[in-house]
C-alpha cells in the first residue's frame, strides 16, 4: 500500500477547524518555541539571532514567523490549538509536541489545558552543544507527550525509549530541524499504517519519517517557503502526495 502526504498551506489554528473529528492516530509536532532569551526584548528578535551561532551555515536559512509571543501568549494560543489537535485525534491517540527548557513549564500546562492527559517527557539530549563556563549546559530539548483519554495496552507492542541521543542535523533546511533518526524513532508511537498529524511541519521532518516508517501524514505550513521545502523532501519518500485546500479539508 502506498503512503500518503496530505500537504496544507494555512494558518494550524484555521487548518485544524476544518479536519474532522477522530480522524488521526497521532500528533506529533515541533511548534514555534517563542524562546531563545531570557527577556520579552530577546524572543522579539528574528530566529536567526535566536537559534544560530554567528558562524553557522544556517545563517542563510530562511527566518520563519509565529515566534515572538510573550509566555502568557504563547500558553493560550498553545492551549487553544493542542485543543483542536485533541478534536481531530481519535480516542487514545497520542499527542507528542516538542519544547525547549524556557518553555517546558508552560507547554505542559498548555498540553493538560488542551484535553490531553498527561504522560510524560521525553528527552532530545544533544551530542554536540554549547558549552557553558560554571554552569549545566543546555543540552536538550524536549517531547511532551500524552494520549485522548485512556490508552489501552497490547503487550505485542514494540517498547520505546525514555530519552534520545542524536547531534543536530549539519545540513540543514530550517533553522531548527530535527534529526531524522530521532523522528523516525518518535513515529513509531503511532500504530503502523495509521495516520500522524504535523500542525507545524516546517521543512518536513516529521512527515519524511512517518512515511518512511510505514505511517500515513497530515501537514500543516503557513511559510510558502518552507511548505516548498517540505513538500520536495516529502515528494522524494516514495508516496503519493496530496496538496490540499484548507477550506476543502480534503484528507486520505
Amino acid at each position: 500500500m502506498t503512503n500518503v502526504a496530505t500537504l496544507y498551506r494555512g494558518d494550524s489554528l484555521a487548518v485544524l477547524k476544518e479536519l474532522p473529528s477522530q480522524s488521526v492516530d497521532c500528533l506529533i509536532t515541533d511548534p514555534p518555541y517563542s524562546s531563545g532569551g531570557m527577556v520579552r526584548g530577546d524572543r522579539m528578535g528574528n530566529t536567526k539571532a535566536k537559534y544560530v551561532n554567528s558562524d553557522s551555515g544556517s545563517q542563510a536559512l530562511e527566518d520563519f514567523t509565529g515566534d515572538n509571543r510573550d509566555q502568557r501568549a504563547y500558553a493560550y494560543w498553545s492551549a487553544l490549538w493542542i485543543g483542536e489537535a485533541l478534536r481531530v485525534l481519535k480516542p487514545g491517540g497520542v499527542g507528542c509536541v516538542f519544547t525547549d527548557w524556557r518553555q517546558l513549564p508552560a507547554t505542559t500546562d498548555a498540553f493538560q489545558a488542551g484535553g490531553f492527559v498527561w504522560r510524560g517527557v521525553v528527552p532530545w539530549a544533544k551530542t554536540q552543544y554549547r558549552p557553558q563556563a560554571g554552569r549545566f549546559a543546555a543540552q536538550c530539548e524536549y517531547v511532551v507527550w500524552g494520549s485522548a483519554g485512556s490508552m489501552g495496552i497490547d503487550y505485542e507492542d514494540p517498547c520505546l525509549p525514555g530519552f534520545f541521543q542524536a547531534s543536530p542535523p549539519r545540513e540543514r533546511e530550517h533553522i531548527t530541524q530535527k534529526p531524522l533518526d530521532v523522528m523516525r524513532e518518535l513515529v513509531k508511537i503511532c500504530p503502523p499504517g495509521g495516520v500522524i498529524l504535523d500542525p507545524f511541519m516546517g521543512s518536513g521532518s516529521t512527515g519524511v519519517a512517518a512515511l518512511s516508517e510505514g505511517r500515513h501524514f497530515i501537514g500543516v505550513e503557513m511559510s510558502a517557503h518552507y511548505a516548498e521545502v517540505a513538500e520536495g523532501r516529502i515528494a522524494n519518500v516514495e508516496t503519493g502526495v496530496q496538496r490540499a485546500n484548507p477550506l476543502q479539508a480534503a484528507l486520505l
